[in-house]
């Protein structure tokens, strides 16, 4: 929670806020007794003794239904005043405001109605008052109640959004979209309507019947507030609709730290809070994509999401470069092991910026060396080529981190041929990598290359597959006996 964002002077605003849906339905009652349903037989006498209830009846209820909405919204109040997460108790009288607040307000008008009918059946008014009056209070406690109910959850919003902090509010506390749009059109439209058709209908004959002015009246107050109201309904409906659409655009741009306020208590809060939830998971996934490709090389992990990882491989041609630290096991029994993973991490990165700088991906790390490949996953027919520089580069790029290490120095070993490429092991663990005997004959130069005055061996195949530009910085050095393998093995070495 961030302390001053709102304060509880807002909700002590709410309390305040109750006195002008009640005079509006005071108004409203005013209209349909005295303007839709006029009394011929009533008196002065009868106005004033209605007029002396009323104020009396104001007077004993208005300030019970402030004390009532205090101690209703008090544990809004608390939360909000220390500054602090609500409890579970605060939390759900805070979603339950502008339901049990407009309730509360029903039922002093109700409890009004009651009595002003037990004063009507005291003072012997006849039926048709009576249900003049029952009907026209009812639409007076009806607009009471759904202006209490539309404006508190509008000036409550910013609270239900500190309340919530993201969450998703818990079903049905508050009354959904489609309640939301009936009690304004309820308000707007269905209450004028009622009161046209009750000015048709005569509760005395002897009262005229409407003037076409107050039919109009009527008329244009349906069309014009309803018109307002439901305007303001799908106005709080759209908007945050909207704030969601544009936060879409926002993902879908790549910002993956997007978020939306939840501050509706209702379906548009799990809207809200089911976006957050997405934009979390969509986040989740980026950073476990970023983190696979760390693992097994950014070309095997886009391969991996868009074809699968089924076991098995295929064949094709590719380029594999092996790079192996030499006299690593002396130099971890001279040094701390920190300074030893130093050391290797200086070296690794070294070789991955290389390798990704021609195309290809480093396939392994195997404790001091490393296995880079070139041709697979992805397709390049240039692949010898590609590697062979990458071999003659890696060797620059150590040499200079050498003078800052001197316990670096490495053999490098390329070779080219026919390999199976795919993801090799067990269902539940297994790894993409390439197998054939390109890969056995670069680990044995590389092995000899450490032998070599320039570090750096490849075999005839390699060389014969490079362009010609490439290929004409190789030259060829001797005829080796290597391990594992039969008959001599052609090497090259790059010109001095």
């Amino acid at each position: 929670m961030s302390p001053g964002v709102v304060d509880e002077r807002r909700v002590l605003w709410i309390i305040a806020l109750s006195a002008p849906p009640n005079i509006a339905g005071a108004l409203l009652v005013f209209v349909l007794q005295n303007v839709v349903m006029p009394d011929p037989a009533s008196t002065t006498g009868d106005v004033q003794r209605a007029a002396v209830r009323l104020a009396a009846y104001g007077a004993v209820a208005i300030p019970i239904a402030g004390v009532l909405g205090f101690f209703l919204l008090r544990p809004v109040l608390l939360w909000l005043r220390d500054r602090r997460p609500p409890t579970e108790r605060e939390r759900d009288a805070t979603l339950n405001a502008p339901r049990r607040t407009a309730a509360m307000g029903f039922a002093f008008w109700i409890g009004g109605a009651l009595l002003f009918w037990a004063f009507a059946v005291a003072d012997g008014d006849p039926a048709r008052q009576m249900a003049r009056d029952g009907i026209s209070t009812l639409l007076g406690g009806l607009t009471t109640a759904v202006l209490s109910f539309l404006l508190v959850e509008s000036w409550l919003r910013p609270v239900v959004a500190m309340a919530l902090a993201g969450e998703a509010p818990p079903p049905r506390r508050t009354a959904g979209i489609a309640p939301r749009i009936l009690l304004s059109w309820a308000l707007g439209s269905g209450v004028p309507l009622v009161a046209i058709a009750m000015a048709q209908f005569r509760f005395d004959p002897a009262v005229a019947p409407p003037t076409p002015g107050a039919l109009v009246f009527l008329s244009a107050l349906g069309l014009g507030s309803g018109a307002l109201l439901l305007l303001l309904a799908a106005k709080s409906v759209a908007q945050p609709i909207a704030a969601v659409r544009e936060a879409l655009h926002a993902v879908e741009a790549g910002d993956d730290a997007v978020s939306i306020a939840v501050d509706d208590a209702g379906q548009i809060g799990q809207l809200q809070a089911g976006f957050n939830a997405m934009v979390l998971g969509v986040r989740e996934r980026r950073e476990l994509e970023d983190l696979f490709g760390r693992y097994v090389g950014p070309e095997v992990a886009a391969e991996a999401l868009h074809r699968g990882t089924d076991l098995g491989g295929e064949q094709r041609r590719a380029s594999t470069l092996f790079v192996d630290l030499i006299g690593s096991s002396e130099l971890a029994q001279r040094v701390e092991p920190a300074a030893v993973v130093s050391t290797l991490n200086q070296f690794f990165a070294a070789v991955v910026s290389v390798v990704q700088a021609e195309g290809g991906w480093v396939n392994k790390f195997e404790g001091d060396g490393a296995m880079c490949v070139f041709g697979a996953p992805a397709d390049q027919p240039d692949h010898a080529t590609r590697a062979l520089r990458a071999a003659r580069v890696l060797r620059s790029e150590l040499a200079g981190v050498a003078r800052r290490l001197p316990a670096v120095d490495a053999g490098i070993g390329v070779s080219s041929g026919a390999v199976v490429a795919g993801h090799v092991g067990a269902v539940e663990r297994f790894e993409y990598t390439v197998i054939g005997d390109p890969v056995n004959e670069a680990a044995r130069l590389t092995e000899a290359a450490k032998d070599e005055p320039g570090r750096v061996l490849a075999s005839a195949a390699a060389v014969e597959a490079a362009d010609p530009d490439e290929r004409a910085r190789w030259v060829r050095v001797a005829d080796l006996e290597l391990r594992g393998r039969r008959g001599p093995t052609t090497a090259y070495a790059p010109e001095c």
